[in-house]
Order: C-alpha cells, then structure tokens, then sequence
C-alpha cells in the first residue's frame, strides 16, 4: 500500500493543481485503502470506565452504549455507520455521555475537528428555512465524511429540531456501500432528546412500586415503546421520520430518571471539584432545594443532576 500511496503522490503533482490534487489524491487514497481513520484512537476500556464512574444511575446506557460501540468499532468493515438515539428527562446523562464519547474516541470532544455538535436553536432556528438547512446540512455531513470517514455527528436538543430536516440524512444512514465517492460507513451518529421520557419514568416508577431493583429493568422493555413515542411525538425532530421507518436507528437508549440518592452523588462530585468533598451540609441543602416526584413518594428528581452546579455555587 506504501508503493500505491507514492505512486499517487507523484501522479497528482504531476497533473493537478495544488488544492484540486489534495482533494482527489485523499479520496482516491481513502477509496483504495478504507483507512482514512483521521486522529481516531478509540479507548473504549477508558470510556467504560468513565460511564461507570460519572453516569449515576444509568445502568441500561453505560451497557448499551459500551457494548454499541464496541461492537462497531472492532468491526473493519461495517455494514452501516451507528446510530444511537439517547432519550429521557432533563439531567439524566445524555449530553454527558454523547460528550464522553468524543472525548473517548478522539481525546477531546470539544477540541477535535471530527466531532461534530448541532443544536437546533443555533444551526436551525427558523422553520421556514428547512429547505435550505437541508441542503447545507447535507453539504456538512458529506465534506465532513470526505475529510474523515470516522466522524462523529451528535444533535442535541431533537425536541427542538424542525420536522422533516432529520430526515436528508437517510442516505448517509442505510447500508448502501459509498455515497457520493465517499465510504461513509463509519461514522457515528447520536440524536439526543427527551422525547418518550413519560414512558422511561412510568415504567421506572411501575419498577420501583413492585418492588423491582432498579438493574433488573430491561433495555427490551423499553425500546419499541420509545420508538413509538419518539416517531408519533409531534413537536420533535423525528416526528414520522423515515429514519424511524427504515429502522436505521440502532439503539433506542434509555435514561431513567435519577433518584435522591443519584442526586446526592452529584452534588458530592461537584463539592469534590472545589476540594469541598466532606460537605454534608451543602448536601443536604442542595437535596432539600430541588423537586421530586411523585408528589408524594418524592423519588424522582424534576431536573435530574442539570440544576446541581448552579445550587452548589448558590450554597456555598
């Protein structure tokens, strides 16, 4: 493959102009040799830990989300890129773990030029532009996939997206081989909304009032119910999606709401970072501010862990 990669370099210097050369030398090279991986240096045994350490109360995310990926990454030719789909209240993880999991693959999910974050209110605030935010986005996933086939795409705030734009991704989704010169069944790509968490802390609520552990909640008992929910939820980005239709979501994850002890933790790990681990009086402040229901059991928290930085500040 090095023979094939000089004798390239010596062909396109020859006969192409400087920038039109580096374009089509990288996706000839990419298309002969499908090792494009970019600066991807996947620590899937570092992230696990860290889901372990950092998502309380997530047992049905750390597990889907660790074994999604591994599965993906060892293979050398998937079939198709992955698509996972975090859902559940305000404050239970799923921004946290979309984030992790750049910074897992790439080191920094921040800094690292394949990881790629939209948020609709920012890149899609106006409906009525949804065909021109079709052709753009379009436009960002295919060069972005050009330049690194391992890229990795995570859209926030679903809840907020326009209906109907979601869905010019279909092609970059399915099994097809290349599109449009580009092997792009590597890439990645996470939809995160709270879409479908009434049916998430129902059944988390069912669960604990029949005495069930919270562990023993299957991810089978929820996945088609979201499913359902997300695809028939009007005011959300995969509102009668063909995404949905197609089945090109290969996991509907799950995050149930935190309970006062999952709360706790979280206020502890905040007090740690300001050196104030031992602050059991803050705790029990920041835990007797926030809301829980039901009303009269109080075992879920309203906001999750969102609000706990702003309240620690508060208390302190």
């Amino acid at each position: 493959m090095r023979a094939v990669f000089l004798a390239l370099s010596v062909l396109f210097s020859n006969s192409l102009s400087s920038v039109a050369s580096a374009f089509q030398f990288k996706t000839v090279y990419c298309t002969i040799s499908n090792n494009c991986e970019c600066d991807f240096h996947p620590d899937l045994q570092g992230l696990e830990l860290e889901l372990y350490r950092n998502v309380y109360g997530q047992h049905l995310a750390q597990e889907a989300v660790s074994e999604a990926l591994a599965e993906f990454i060892n293979d050398a030719s998937p079939e198709k890129p992955l698509v996972l789909s975090f859902h559940g209240s305000s404050g239970t993880g799923k921004t946290l773990v979309s984030w992790l999991l750049g910074r897992y693959l790439y080191g920094s999910a921040k800094t690292s030029p394949h990881v790629h974050q939209f948020i609709p209110t920012l890149h899609f605030p106006y409906p009525h532009r949804v065909p021109q935010y079709k052709k753009e986005l379009k436009a960002w996933v295919e060069g972005n996939l050009t330049a690194c086939a391992r890229s990795v795409f995570v859209f926030d705030e679903m809840d907020k997206m326009p209906p109907g734009l979601i869905d010019v991704l279909v092609p970059f989704l399915g099994s097809s081989h290349v599109v449009y010169q580009t092997n792009y069944r590597k890439a990645i790509y996470v939809f995160i909304s709270t879409a479908g968490e009434e049916q998430i802390n129902r059944l988390a609520l069912e669960a604990r009032q029949a005495g069930r552990d919270r562990e023993e909640i299957l991810l089978e008992e929820l996945e088609d119910a979201i499913a359902q929910a997300v695809f028939n939820k009007s005011c959300n980005g995969l509102y009668h999606s063909e995404i949905i239709q197609e089945k090109l979501v290969d996991c509907f994850v799950p995050f149930l709401p935190l309970t006062r002890r999952h709360v706790e933790r979280c206020i502890r790990r905040e007090l740690c970072l300001r050196g104030q681990c031992h602050r059991r009086d803050i705790i029990e402040a920041v835990t007797g501010a926030m809301t829980f229901s039901p009303e009269r059991e109080r075992l879920f928290s309203h906001s999750g862990c969102k609000t706990v930085p702003a309240k620690v500040n508060y208390y302190l």
